[in-house]
Parts: structure tokens; sequence; C-alpha cells
């Protein structure tokens, strides 16, 4: 069974930056894709932002010019530098990976920005 672990989250002021981690239990070298997604509460899960296993990425708007996400598959890892970040930023910050017909899910980690 493939697992994602996240970590990196925690509580950080208004301005300042975090790098979320996710790490895989296998070779994330024949993941499709691979992102990050939040949720706050009542709301719908969200795409942050997305990485193909050719390099290509997707931004949700709100975090274009203040997020990046990369993947080193050296590592089995996958990393969202969140730069710049704002009070509405707080959430919870889940991985994603499509692998075959799995769509597979890490446990989430908390980010809080204060203001």
């Amino acid at each position: 069974q493939v697992q994602l672990v996240e970590s990196g989250g925690g509580l950080v002021q208004s301005g300042g930056s975090l790098r979320l981690s996710c790490a895989a239990s296998r070779s994330i070298s024949g993941f499709r894709v691979m992102g990050w997604y939040r949720q706050a509460p009542g709301k719908q899960r969200e795409l942050v932002a997305s990485i193909t296993n050719g390099g290509t990425t997707d931004y949700a708007d709100s975090v274009k010019g203040r997020f990046t996400i990369s993947r080193d598959n050296a590592k089995d890892t996958v990393f969202l530098q969140m730069n710049s970040l704002k009070p509405e930023d707080t959430t919870v910050y889940y991985c994603n990976a499509k692998f075959q017909i799995l769509n597979l899910w890490g446990q989430g980690t908390q980010v809080t920005v204060s203001s």
C-alpha cells in the first residue's frame, strides 16, 4: 500500500514562509501527477498546486507568484514552498498523488498564518 506523509506545517506570521514536504513510501517516478490541496472547514477541497512527472506545474490563482511546487524523484518527495503567506492561507494542506488507477491522499498538515 502506497503512503504519503506530509510534514512542514506550523504557525507562521503573515508574510512569512513555510516549506511543506510529502514523502512517498515508494518511488514517485511513476506518479503521473502530484499535488497539494487544501480544505477549510465547511468548504470543498481545492487544488493549490500540481506537478506532472514531466515537470509541468499548475497553480491556483490565489497562490500564483507566492507558492512553488517541486518534486525530487530521487528522494520520492514533493515540496510546496510557500512565501508571503497570508491569514487566508490558514487551513489543512493535503498531498495527493495519481498513480495508475489510484488517487492517493496524505493525512494532512495544518498551516496557520497569524495576522
